[in-house]
């Protein structure tokens, strides 16, 4: 369960936005909870319609003027670029460009396996082949010592990067990177692509007519891919590149909308996002990077499908693999539920594909709600991935294990390291003794609406008006709204219960709304109740009606304590932990035979959600704590089984009574409390 906060924007701020933007009642709370604080702040970062002039980045015209020198020259030409998607659209950008010149170019995209950016094997391989001058797109910044090595080699070098600079710059001709210290351009969060794309229009004399034509759709791709901010520029670019996108003649594009059940839609941030972004990854992590250069360069269709196909099964071999990775977490978990008790998630496995460990990082951080850290041996090295949210830093963390690491880097939210081999339970240690240090009690994870909304606002004029802040992405997400004192009328399974779709009334007003992956028995209100939701807002048009949508985010009953809950979780945990808890607690957690009782009876024939069994037992007297005391106590008697994928408690078939009192959790618990009576019996003689 994650943690609500919801926004209430002021109504000045509301009116003031809704008159300097001529936006609807929803939009301008939406635009004033994110931050927006005047029409002018507003049009500054949503309302970009143009790209600044490319010769304001720092180095782009001594770039552009290395390059058509080398050109005019007849030098041999290398674009080096990245196995990502950004880094591949970046480089068909660039060697398209540079074909079309007539220039002497080839192209080089180190494999997986070969690490990330410039390295030395590469470099030799592009000087036996005769090559003058390269130039890197989306990796560079960071070359100091291969940057040396070129010149050292007789070539020129050219960086174009937007990864952040170090404590130094590489030797080059030029170096363009938005995120150089001296660099003074308006935009700084360009993706590889992006940049790319400027040093074409740079190439051209500055102009981006020519550039955006022939590149905004790989540039927009790469931008939703490559999760940078969907502001300013960026959003420009996504929305100039998916025009481009739903009325592409490019065969590549064609041929991955067909694989991908895109063909005749319109192409929105999502449809990128997921599906086309992750098939043309699918090429760096499980086959060759190549592979997708070869298809966004290929002007044959039946080639082009073939390529589309081959990326296709690759990615579904990616979510094969990342499956089979999840499925033995979970069953680490279930085998072991203390791996996940403690204020972070490390789990170590073998020979687990690590193309795919930070996506599996991502999804165990968001079953699980905490910060996690999911690693891999292989061949006598254990390489991870980590990756957070909020205030808790993945980067602080590690720099807080760094004698435990070979090598390590990354930013607040994610990032990647090498444990030294023996140091396993070191690192672990460590990063749990950060965690605690920082965050005696740990942030949960949230869920934030961004306003209220009343039932006279769910209308379709209201809520077709939230369409002006699209595209949504990175740095502009999709409104959140929260819906108080919603009544269930009715629960209907969806695709066989995939889905769920509740009929509600939500004051006069009678609707519809959609909860997708989760199933009338997962959910923690029944026909009847009263309820709180935070939703997401949209219309649909069927046979020229329009209608409201409301897909649901999160549901609880109305009135929910949610600090009382997260308090007694975090209570449970640290119980768990063998952490000291204030004395006064210790009795609230020792469950009676009555809670037992009705915790067990609670459970139906196929099992239920620990959250919804708990809420829907609605007795204020029992605490959480208690709850997961109880059912941990069941579970460590062999009378339930809890599932670590989604927590889903179940009875299970039993020949024989049970000792309750034998439970491990209910000893360890009697004895604090035998120790604190007789402390307390000391006391008083």
């Amino acid at each position: 369960m994650k943690k609500w906060s919801i926004s209430v924007p002021q109504k000045e701020l509301v009116s003031k936005l809704m008159l300097g933007c001529g936006v609807s009642s929803l939009t301008a709370a939406a635009l004033a909870s994110k931050g927006y604080s005047s029409p002018e702040h507003v049009i500054d970062s949503l309302n970009t319609d143009s790209l600044s002039s490319p010769f304001l980045i720092k180095d782009m015209q001594e770039a552009a003027d290395t390059i058509n020198s080398a050109i005019d020259e007849g030098l041999r030409i290398c674009i080096y670029g990245d196995y990502d998607c950004d880094g591949v659209m970046a480089t068909a950008i660039l060697y398209s460009y540079l074909t079309e010149t007539g220039a002497d170019v080839t192209c080089y995209i180190p494999e997986r396996s070969e690490g990330y950016g410039l390295n030395k094997n590469a470099i030799d391989k592009l000087s036996d082949d005769g090559v003058n001058l390269i130039v890197t797109v989306d990796n560079g910044i960071s070359a100091i010592s291969e940057a040396e090595y070129i010149y050292a080699s007789g070539m020129k070098l050219v960086v174009t990067d937007h990864h952040q600079q170090g404590d130094a710059l590489p030797r080059a001709e030029a170096v363009v990177d938005p995120h150089r210290r001296d660099c003074f351009s308006p935009f700084k969060f360009s993706c590889g692509a992006v940049i790319a794309l400027k040093l074409v229009a740079a190439l051209d004399g500055g102009d981006y007519t020519m550039a955006l034509e022939q590149f905004g759709d790989l540039a927009a791709i790469a931008t939703v891919a490559d999760i940078v901010s969907l502001t300013g520029e960026n959003r420009f670019i996504v929305s100039y590149g998916m025009e481009l996108i739903d009325n592409s003649d490019r065969p590549a594009l064609i041929a991955l909308k067909e694989i991908s059940g895109l063909a005749g839609k319109h192409c929105d941030t999502h449809s990128i996002g997921f599906g086309l972004a992750p098939r043309i990854n699918a090429a760096g992590r499980f086959g060759s990077p190549k592979k997708a250069l070869e298809l966004l360069l290929c002007d044959d269709s039946e080639r082009a499908a073939e390529l589309a196909t081959e990326l296709d099964r690759l990615n579904t071999e990616r979510k094969q693999a990342e499956n089979s990775i999840v499925a033995d977490i979970y069953s680490m978990i279930g085998d072991d539920p203390s791996l996940v008790r403690g204020r972070v998630v490390f789990i170590c496995g073998r020979n687990w594909h690590h193309g795919v460990i930070g996506i599996v990082a991502s999804r165990i951080m968001e079953q699980l709600g905490k910060p996690c850290f999911i690693a891999s041996e292989e061949d006598g090295e254990i390489r991870g991935s980590a990756r957070s949210f909020g205030e808790f830093s993945i980067f602080g963390a590690l720099t807080a294990a760094a004698d435990t690491l070979e090598k390590f880097g990354g930013h607040p939210g994610a990032g990647g390291f090498t444990i030294k081999q023996g140091q396993t339970e070191d690192f672990r240690r460590l990063i749990e003794q950060y965690a605690a240090e920082n965050f005696p009690v740990m942030p949960p994870a949230e869920l934030h609406a961004d306003a209220p909304i009343t039932p006279t606002e769910l209308n379709v004029q209201n809520i077709g008006g939230l369409s002006v802040l699209e595209p949504f992405g990175t740095g502009n997400e999709k409104p959140l709204f929260y819906m108080e004192n919603v009544t269930v009328t009715a629960i209907v399974p969806l695709s066989g219960g995939i889905h769920s779709k509740l009929k509600i009334k939500f004051g006069y007003t009678s609707a519809d709304a959609l909860f997708f992956r989760k199933s009338p028995q997962e959910l923690t209100v029944k026909e009847g109740d009263v309820c709180d939701m935070i939703v997401t807002l949209g219309t649909n048009e069927y046979k020229g009606n329009v209608s409201v949508s409301i897909y649901v985010s999160g549901i609880r009953l109305h009135g929910f304590e949610q600090s009382r809950y997260f308090n007694a979780l975090s209570s449970f945990e640290a119980f768990t932990r063998g952490e000291k808890l204030p004395d006064n607690y210790y009795p609230w957690m020792l469950p009676s035979r009555e809670i037992f009782t009705k915790l067990y009876k609670g459970i139906p024939e196929n099992g239920i959600p620990m959250d919804t069994l708990y809420l829907r037992l609605a007795d204020r007297k029992l605490n959480y704590c208690c709850f997961c005391v109880a059912a941990e106590a069941l579970r460590q008697l062999g009378l339930v089984n809890i599932s670590s994928a989604d927590q889903i408690i179940s009875k299970l078939n039993v020949s024989q009574k049970a000792q309750l009192d034998s439970a491990p959790i209910l000893v360890r618990l009697r004895k604090i409390l035998d120790e604190l009576s007789a402390k307390v019996r000391g006391g008083e003689k």
